[in-house]
């Protein structure tokens, strides 16, 4: 993980890890004014008045693009994009929501015509390798974020973003290369570290992702990475306390990432605790911020419809299952889980159907496993990694 995350992952916040505006992702500032439409009347050949509408509208379409609300944010774009063609940041801007609406293509075409147009940036190679793998295009993604590379091989996000990007498209395969790509220019990157880890253990290869899980927890004695490091390698080892315990020590500690969150209320949930205990609340307020904070991440949305359905609320706990359903419909879980509240609805058809949907995934989860070499460990009932 969905990984603006876009949150989630486009961290998302969503579900893509997100660059902003024209500047090196690192810095997340808006493109100078003079790039967000800033032109003089004159360059633009176009009556005062429309000009400043333009502006406005320019105006409008960035603080929506700020806030992820990129849907909302297109109309105001294009309107502006009318009056002012050809503003770098207008255009970055537009390819960004373009990503973060799904539509790939749109966001390529822009993205390929700045690089051809003499803004060859690592931010613009950077957002049309996620366009790229989102758009299933896999190899032209690893060259584009190669040239990114080849302009700033030091900076730590054009690696993440593009691996989230490929996690929130599972594209676990692709992703690993992404990392490679990143770890052969920073090896002591404690973040790259870990998502190699979570991209191995989302292969069911537990046994490769340790040592890295362990790395990233020694390069960053303290930080989050560490606490997520070292949570995720308790939960994947099936050592409930030690999940909660060092869950709880980081939020503790302030640190309040929803990956944490989710640990700690996974951990909790595993440890069989009932609705008359104050864990059960404690697990309910993890889930519940953890979900708010990136909606679009399925194991997060699982694991608060669990939590519903102990807690005898089978309807909210269908609601949020479902949500988990459209988002990884590949999701063992979700089905697992879905079947038990479908039951206690007495909806036997739809129960049914969770049923066969289990089966047929787990089949093809024994047969990938069977053919694949090394010691396997899945995670919890086939469920993802935290967001990152």
């Amino acid at each position: 993980m969905t990984h603006c995350r876009l949150s989630a992952g486009l961290f998302l916040i969503i579900a893509l890890p997100v660059m902003c505006f024209g500047q090196s992702p690192s810095q997340r500032q808006s493109v100078p004014e003079t790039d967000r439409g800033g032109q003089s009347n004159e360059s633009v050949g176009a009556p005062s008045n429309e000009t400043t509408q333009a502006k406005e509208e320019l105006q409008r379409g960035t603080a929506l693009t700020r806030r992820g609300r990129f849907k909302e944010a297109i109309p105001y774009l294009m309107a502006a994009r009318a009056i002012l063609p050809n503003v770098l940041g207008l255009e970055f801007n537009l390819s960004l929501c373009y990503l973060g609406t799904g539509e790939y293509d749109k966001a390529i075409a822009i993205l390929d015509k700045l690089r051809h147009g003499g803004h060859d940036t690592a931010d613009v190679e950077n957002l049309l390798a996620q366009a790229y793998v989102g758009s299933d295009r896999g190899n032209e993604a690893l060259t584009a974020l190669e040239r990114a590379a080849a302009i700033t091989p030091q900076n730590e996000k054009l690696y993440v973003f593009v691996a989230d990007a490929c996690s929130d498209a599972q594209k676990l395969e692709l992703g690993l290369k992404v990392v490679e790509i990143g770890l052969k220019n920073l090896p002591q990157s404690a973040r790259l570290h870990y998502q190699r880890a979570v991209l191995l253990s989302e292969l069911d290869q537990f046994d490769r992702a340790k040592p890295d899980f362990e790395q990233a927890s020694q390069l960053a004695q303290g930080s989050e990475v560490a606490y997520l490091a070292a949570g995720q390698e308790a939960l994947l080892e099936g050592n409930v306390p030690e999940g909660v315990r060092i869950a709880r020590e980081g939020i503790s500690k302030g640190i309040q990432n929803p990956a944490l969150l989710v640990i700690l209320g996974k951990a909790l949930l595993r440890s069989g605790i009932t609705p008359e205990q104050p864990e059960f609340s404690e697990a309910q307020s993890a889930m519940g911020k953890a979900v708010a904070e990136r909606p679009n991440d399925a194991g997060s949305q699982v694991a608060l419809g669990q939590i519903y359905l102990i807690a005898g609320r089978v309807d909210d706990a269908i609601t949020h299952l479902q949500i988990a359903q459209r988002l990884r419909p590949d999701q063992p879980a979700v089905y697992a889980s879905l079947a038990k509240a479908y039951q206690r609805r007495g909806d036997a058809k739809s129960a049914q159907d969770a049923l066969s949907k289990l089966a047929t995934l787990n089949e093809a989860q024994a047969e990938r496993i069977r053919s694949a070499p090394g010691e396997r460990k899945m995670s919890y009932g086939g469920e993802s990694a935290p967001p990152q």
